[in-house]
């Protein structure tokens, strides 16, 4: 059946499974990932099902990432509907200001398993995490910046545009409780194959 009314098509699966190194350099990763503001943003949560990782909400990332990589950047920094930050392109991001964590809330983009995990992990060292709306001029006050997601586990930021970051302890910390907490599944996952 071809057309928008699908319901009798039979779905079809094939996983395909594969070792994938870290989604930025480990040059890049320790200085610091560079990130562009994006010329698009994220939909309205009205008009696409944005807590899935669906085909057709990666396409204004995409052409947001292409475009930021052609700039010398090596990701852009997406906002949301309002005008609020909201995440990477294909990554969730995290602000630190006076020891606590804040992240936009995910109302519009995908509340990423990294993304929750890194959260509790932050949560479980007594570190205050904070989920509120974030607006671009506030990135000028936050001192850290990381990103988070399956491939970019957790990267920290150097640069958004114009604002300026130094990775710092919060940042290195998450990066060695988030690896901590990954390894071992990725052994037992090798060793399961």
């Amino acid at each position: 059946m071809m057309g928008i009314s699908a319901q009798a098509n039979t779905i079809h699966l094939a996983i395909a499974a594969w070792e994938w190194p870290s989604y930025f350099s480990p040059e890049e990763r320790l200085k610091g990932i560079r990130l562009d503001m994006a010329e698009y943003r994220r939909p309205d949560p009205k008009t696409a099902p944005f807590k899935s990782k669906a085909a057709g909400l990666y396409m204004i990332c995409t052409i947001s990432k292409h475009a930021a990589e052609a700039k010398g950047y090596s990701d852009a920094l997406m906002l949301d509907w309002q005008g609020r930050v909201a995440e990477a392109t294909g990554a969730n991001v995290f602000f630190i200001k006076d020891g606590a964590i804040h992240t936009p809330i995910a109302d519009c983009f995908l509340d990423g398993i990294t993304r929750r995990t890194v959260i509790d992990l932050a949560r479980a060292r007594g570190i205050e995490v904070i989920e509120r709306r974030i607006m671009p001029e506030e990135m000028e006050g936050f001192e850290q910046c990381f990103l988070t997601g399956s491939a970019a586990e957790v990267t920290p930021v150097s640069e958004i545009g114009p604002y300026s970051f130094v990775p710092g302890d919060i940042t290195k910390l998450m990066i060695e409780d988030y690896m901590a907490a990954v390894q071992p599944a990725k052994e037992e996952l090798l060793v399961a194959s």
